[in-house]
C-alpha cells in the first residue's frame, strides 16, 4: 500500500507566544567589508527565504537549562566565524550579489507553546502547515535584499522539549552549508571554543568566464516559448490558490526494490533517487494532461563538488549545486514505462562535467541572471541524507530536521524533495511532498500507487493518514 498524508490535524489546535525579534550580532568584532557570492549563487531562482524545523525531546540531563539561552549565545559566538550571515545581502552592477558585512546580526525570536512533541504525531515529516507559528513571518525579512540572512526562532514546549527553526537567504548559502554552520553552532554550545571545520568563502571558484562562453545546451534556462506557456504551465495559474493541495506520500524500501525489480539490469543498478524521480516525473505528466507534443521537463539536482578540477576547500558554504534538466515530449513520458523516463534522465546526468559546470555558470551571466523555466518543468531535489537531525545542541539528535514545507523553492507546485524519515517503531519511509491542483492530485496518487504496487484493488485501497502536525 501507499501511505499519504493530506494535511493538517485538524484536532491540533495551540497557542504560541512571541518575545519581540530581536537581532544576536557576532560576539567579537568582524571585518566590515563586501564579499561576492558566486555566479552560482547569484542566480535568480535561489533568491528566496528556504525554511527549516529541528524538533527535540525533553532529555533528563539537561533539566533547569534553557535551550533559548545556549542557543542564542552559542549563535553569537558562532557568528564570529561566519560573520557573513550577520551582514545584508546587497546587489551590484549585472545584477551581482554580494554580502555587506554589518555585523548587524540575525533575527532571533524567543517562543512558548502550549504543545507537547507527541501531540505532534508518531510520524514527523513535511509540510508542516503550523510553519507559520514556529517561525513567524517578518515582512521586513521580504525582499531578500538589504534583509537579515538568516532568521532563527526557538519554541520551547510544554513537555519539555522544543522546536528550533530557521529560514536561510538561499543566495548565500545551500542546504550542506547552513548544516556546517548549525554543527558549529552545535559544538560552541556543548563547550567547543571554535568549529572543528573552519568556514571558507572563496566564491569566486564559481565565477563567469570573461567573456563567458555558452558551449553546452541548458534546458533548465530555455525560452519559455509561447506556443508551451499557455498550455501547460497556466494549468496551475487558473487554479484558485485553495483549489491547489499538498500531500506527502511515504514509500517503503520493499516497494522501491519491487521498482528496481522492473527494470532491465543496466538500469536496475540505478540510485533510489533517479529512480524514484523517473516515477514522480511519469504520475505527475500524467496527472496533469500536457498535450502530447508539449515538451515537458525534469530538473534534478547534481551536487558540483565531486565534479570540479579544482575542488572546493573544506569548509566552503555557497551553493554548490546544479538542477540540469532533460526534456521529452509528454506523450513519450505517459505512454512508455518508467525506465524510458530512467534512460533520459541518466543520459541527461551522465553529461555533467567539468566544462558543462562552467558553462552554466557562464550562460547565467550572459543572459543576466535568469530565473530557471517553469513552463513545463518539473524540480525534484534528494534531501534523503541532508543530516538536519543530528543537529545536537546538547539534547541529543532531533527528532526530525530538515526542510520545514517538503519544497526548497519559491514555486512549490513545480518541486518536490525527496526526504526520508522513520517511526517510533524505527520503520523507515522515503517521503515525497507533492504539490498539485486537487484533480491531478487524485490521478498522481492514482498512478504512484499502481506503481508501487499493481493495478488498483478496491480491497487494498491505500488508508490515508493525516499528517502529523
Amino acid at each position: 500500500m501507499i501511505l499519504q498524508s493530506s494535511g493538517c490535524s485538524p484536532s491540533l489546535d495551540f497557542s504560541v507566544r512571541r518575545c519581540q525579534p530581536e537581532l544576536v550580532a557576532p560576539g567579537k568584532p568582524t571585518p566590515r567589508e563586501l564579499k561576492l557570492l558566486s555566479d552560482i549563487d547569484s542566480q535568480a531562482g535561489l533568491c528566496f527565504q528556504i525554511p527549516f524545523i529541528m524538533l527535540y525531546r525533553r532529555d533528563p540531563s539537561m533539566e533547569g537549562k534553557d535551550p533559548v539561552g545556549i542557543i542564542r549565545k552559542a549563535l553569537a559566538e558562532t557568528l564570529v566565524y561566519y560573520y557573513p550571515l550577520a551582514g545584508r545581502l546587497r546587489e551590484g552592477d549585472g545584477r551581482k550579489l554580494m554580502v555587506d558585512c554589518t555585523a548587524e546580526g540575525v533575527l532571533f525570536v524567543e517562543a512558548d507553546a502550549d504543545v507537547t512533541l507527541d501531540q505532534f504525531g508518531d510520524l514527523l515529516h513535511p509540510p508542516f502547515p503550523c510553519f507559520h507559528e514556529l517561525l513567524q513571518h517578518f515582512p521586513a525579512s521580504q525582499p531578500i535584499i538589504n534583509s537579515p540572512v538568516l532568521i532563527v526562532q526557538v519554541t520551547r514546549l510544554k513537555c519539555g522539549g522544543f522546536i528550533m527553526a530557521i529560514r536561510l537567504n538561499h543566495a548565500v548559502s545551500d542546504g550542506p552549508s547552513l548544516l556546517q554552520f548549525l554543527k558549529a553552532l552545535s559544538e560552541i554550545a556543548k563547550g567547543a571554543s571554535q568549529p572543528s571545520v573552519l568556514p571558507v568563502w572563496h566564491r569566486q571558484l564559481l565565477t563567469a568566464r570573461n567573456p563567458p562562453r555558452v558551449t553546452r545546451i541548458h534546458h533548465e534556462y530555455d525560452e519559455q516559448d509561447s506556443h508551451i506557456n499557455p498550455q501547460f504551465h497556466p494549468i496551475f495559474m487558473s487554479v484558485p490558490p485553495q483549489n491547489i493541495v499538498q500531500r506527502s506520500f511515504f514509500v517503503r524500501p520493499s516497494q522501491i526494490a519491487a521498482l528496481r525489480g522492473q527494470l532491465p539490469s543496466h538500469l536496475a543498478r540505478s540510485t533510489t533517487f533517479d529512480i524514484l524521480t523517473a516515477c514522480l516525473w511519469r504520475c505527475r505528466t500524467i496527472a496533469l494532461q500536457p498535450p502530447r507534443e508539449a515538451e515537458v521537463r525534469l530538473m534534478s539536482t547534481v551536487g558540483l563538488r565531486s565534479l570540479l578540477k579544482t575542488p572546493l576547500p573544506l569548509g566552503y558554504y555557497g551553493n554548490s549545486f546544479l538542477f540540469p534538466a532533460v526534456v521529452s515530449a509528454a506523450g513519450k513520458l505517459m505512454d512508455n514505462h518508467f525506465e524510458y523516463a530512467l534512460e533520459v534522465i541518466k543520459k541527461g546526468r551522465a553529461t555533467v562535467d567539468q566544462e558543462h559546470i562552467q558553462s552554466l555558470i557562464d550562460l547565467t551571466v550572459a543572459k543576466g541572471r535568469p530565473h530557471h523555466t517553469t513552463a513545463g518543468s518539473f524540480l525534484v531535489m534528494n534531501m534523503t541524507r541532508a543530516g538536519f537531525e543530528d543537529v545536537d545542541v546538547g539534547w541529543g539528535k532531533a527528532i526530525y530536521g530538515g526542510l520545514a514545507n517538503g519544497f526548497s523553492t519559491n514555486v512549490p507546485e513545480m518541486t518536490s524533495n525527496i526526504m526520508s524519515s522513520e517511526n517510533s517503531e524505527g520503520e523507515r519511509f522515503v517521503v515525497i511532498p507533492i504539490s498539485l491542483p486537487a484533480v491531478a492530485m487524485e490521478v498522481f496518487a492514482r498512478e504512484l500507487s499502481e506503481m508501487l504496487n499493481g493495478p488498483h484493488d478496491p480491497s487494498i485501497s491505500a488508508p490515508r493518514i493525516m499528517s502529523s502536525i
